[in-house]
């Protein structure tokens, strides 16, 4: 008996997506979660014509195989942490005001932010701020270098008004 693709194709598009779910599990001996009508005709019909063409050869299930054990799995890199695993044991937070509601952070705090898929960092150091070796006198002025428009500095690295990051 020869496979009819139309007539199958025609009789599968009339079937609610609980009958295809269903002949797909005939057809796979397995269920699917999916719900979407056109992966699933397209998936049963794809079946059929294996079933009954005899599916793929020896040789293209070995190359197959091969490629599959042979193949980096991961397609997107991992998303980074935003601490390291120890950190709550290594940090302590404790209070700390000095003079007015200055919102310069002290000398030697490093400000970070990502920007663009990369992190940019920013001293800040009793005459401003440095930034990749060079001294800037504000923090908009850092800013500006790194997107090449005029941004406020304290909104460009999200400081709040007390010096504090949010």
């Amino acid at each position: 008996m020869t496979l009819n693709i139309a007539k199958e194709v025609a009789v599968l598009e009339r079937m609610t997506v609980s009958e295809l779910r269903e002949r797909y599990a005939e057809l796979f001996a397995e269920t699917t979660q999916a719900r979407n009508r056109t992966w699933l005709v397209r998936r049963i019909v794809w079946r059929m014509q294996s079933l009954e063409q005899g599916g793929l050869s020896e040789r293209a299930i070995r190359q197959a195989n091969e490629l599959a054990n042979g193949a980096d799995l991961r397609v997107t890199a991992p998303r980074e942490s935003k601490l390291p695993p120890d950190a709550a044991e290594r940090t302590k937070s404790m209070p700390c005001r000095i003079g007015g509601s200055s919102r310069v952070p002290l000398p030697g705090t490093v400000i970070t932010r990502r920007y663009k898929g990369q992190m940019i960092q920013v001293k800040v150091v009793a005459g401003g701020f440095e930034f990749e070796g060079e001294l800037f006198k504000s923090l908009s002025a850092v800013a500006k270098r790194v997107t090449g428009s005029h941004w406020n500095g304290y909104k460009f690295f999200k400081l709040n008004k007390e010096g504090e990051s949010r």
